[in-house]
């Protein structure tokens, strides 16, 4: 990669936003944390530029982090951001004070003077939305800078030193609720740093077969591919690269959606031609959770299994070296996250838990330095079809989790057809790909109706369906009542077993975007 951007992460909570405002713009970058960056580091990586991320902590507490000094003299430019700034002051020889009020959410930034930053975009005079989040505040300037914007709670809200090309400010431009953030991070990386804009899908999916290539040799990899989008991309991209040396198997856990298997192995079999071991384990998973009703042991019970039959299947194929993986970048960001502690568990049957050290091969993880949206990018570059590259997520543990309580075959069928139903409506509603979530939970509970003058005493199902970016934070999909009542109608009417409707309005926070 000839010029990338460093972001050093003092643990903001929107670290990420800050990689994916500037891959939007063209520019590649990565995120480590800030223990790890040092002079060796800034060496190897050779960053053209670096920005410095907010934090949760105060630069004046005695154990604070703080920027090595080797950045401020690798002769880049430098961007701080809130935590960030008040580093960046501090240690070039400027003052961070607490006790003064604080800001949180949004507020109004008046623009000062004219600065490389904010070309373009502010001009001096301008008052702008921004988003704040901060305790302590900037006092006293670093020699060098001067003050190009404030706020009513920070005096310092933006400072430059324009010949150095180091800018700090307090608020976070990486966030929505500051419109105009994604401009300024554009301008720092293009016009002031000399970023080209011109990282690419396209030149991403050269450089990783390239990679795949150089990284197997000759050597014979198996891919676990779920039908979801990132193991579809991943196979389709290794066949790519490697042909006949692929073997992908696909483990039928008998929790999927309506003839979703089926698709899968008509896509991969005979669209790509890619060898694919379809291994139908779906009277085992069954068994193995038969009277299994905590969502967690749920959940582990088919992570577990699904291992044990992976392993059986690649045996019996032997001979390979490699396990190919759709490991994500917030998978990589969260194991060398800021506090260095251990990646939560993500899609553990996906992502085959220890499967690597106890089989005896090496990872083969071509999607590593990608975001969700980007390997959608990905899976368009390579012609996937797009009804599979916009899918919506779907839980490794499948319709498991959508039914609370005792897994049986008769519920899981049910489910499918509400499911079925319910999604039919939204593709014919054109509202598909507006939604990042929607699905329907069988519940374990049953209700009295009326069905042709008698009464019924069936099943209730609740329908779900989120907008989201990222999967971390979520609201629910405000549907009009004349879509919700065609949609109950049809269920009530097509699936026999179902008699009551409901509708989740929960967001994310407070509940999760699953039920279980």
């Amino acid at each position: 990669m000839a010029d990338r951007l460093l972001i050093v992460d003092f643990g903001s909570q929107v670290t990420q936003l800050i990689a994916r405002r500037l891959r939007e713009a063209g520019v590649y970058c990565e995120i480590h944390p800030f223990q790890s960056v040092d002079q060796a580091k800034l060496k190897q990586f050779d960053p053209k530029a670096i920005v410095l991320s907010g934090g949760p902590a105060s630069v004046i507490e005695g154990q604070a982090p703080s920027a090595d000094p080797a950045i401020f003299t690798a002769k880049v430019p430098v961007l701080g951001i809130c935590y960030g700034e008040q580093t960046m002051a501090q240690q070039l020889g400027g003052t961070v004070e607490s006790g003064h009020h604080r800001e949180f959410g949004r507020a109004e930034l008046e623009v000062k003077k004219p600065s490389a930053l904010f070309d373009g975009v502010w001009q001096p005079g301008d008052k702008k939305q921004v988003w704040m989040s901060h305790g302590d505040r900037v006092t006293k300037l670093p020699p060098g800078f001067s003050v190009i914007a404030t706020s009513e709670n920070a005096p310092f809200a933006a400072i430059s030193d324009e010949a150095r090309k180091f800018y700090a400010v307090q608020f976070h431009p990486e966030v929505m609720h500051t419109p105009d953030g994604a401009k300024l991070l554009r301008n720092f990386a293009l016009n002031i740093a000399g970023f080209k804009g011109d990282w690419t899908m396209a030149a991403f999916k050269d450089r990783a077969i390239a990679q795949v290539r150089a990284q197997v040799g000759k050597g014979k990899v198996i891919c676990g591919l779920s039908g979801g989008v990132d193991s579809s991309v991943v196979a389709v991209l290794l066949h790519e690269a490697i042909g006949d040396q692929l073997q992908c198997v696909f483990v039928d856990h008998g929790l999927l959606r309506l003839d979703e298997g089926e698709q899968v192995v008509r896509l991969f079999r005979d669209h790509y031609n890619i060898p694919l071991v379809h291994a139908d384990a779906s009277e085992l998973f069954l068994k193995a959770l038969d009277g299994v009703t905590d969502p967690e042991t749920k959940r582990k019970t088919i992570g577990a299994l699904f291992i044990d039959v992976f392993e059986a299947e690649a045996k019996k194929i032997g001979g390979a070296q490699f396990l190919a993986q759709g490991t994500l970048y917030p998978d990589v960001i969260e194991s060398v996250s800021f506090t260095g502690g251990p990646s939560v568990t993500i899609k553990s049957h996906h992502n085959v838990g220890g499967l690597p050290a106890r089989m005896n091969m090496k990872l083969v993880e071509p999607l590593r330095e990608l975001f969700k949206d980007e390997v959608r990018d990905l899976g368009r570059e390579l012609g996937l079809p797009a009804d599979l590259v916009n899918r919506h997520p779907f839980p490794g543990p499948g319709l498991a989790i959508r039914i609370p309580g005792n897994i049986t075959k008769e519920k899981l069928d049910l489910l499918r057809q509400v499911d079925a139903v319910y999604l039919d409506e939204i593709r014919k509603a054109g509202l598909y790909d507006e939604i990042w979530q929607a699905f329907a939970v069988l519940l374990p509970v049953r209700t009295v109706g009326v069905m042709g003058d008698g009464r019924t005493y069936d099943q209730a199902c609740a329908l779900r369906a989120v907008t989201s970016t990222d999967g971390m934070t979520a609201d629910y999909y405000p549907f009009d009542h004349a879509f919700l009542g065609r949609v109950a109608n049809r269920i009530i009417n097509e699936v026999r077993g179902i008699n009551r409707v409901t509708y989740d309005i929960t967001s994310k926070p407070p509940g999760t975007i699953e039920w279980e």
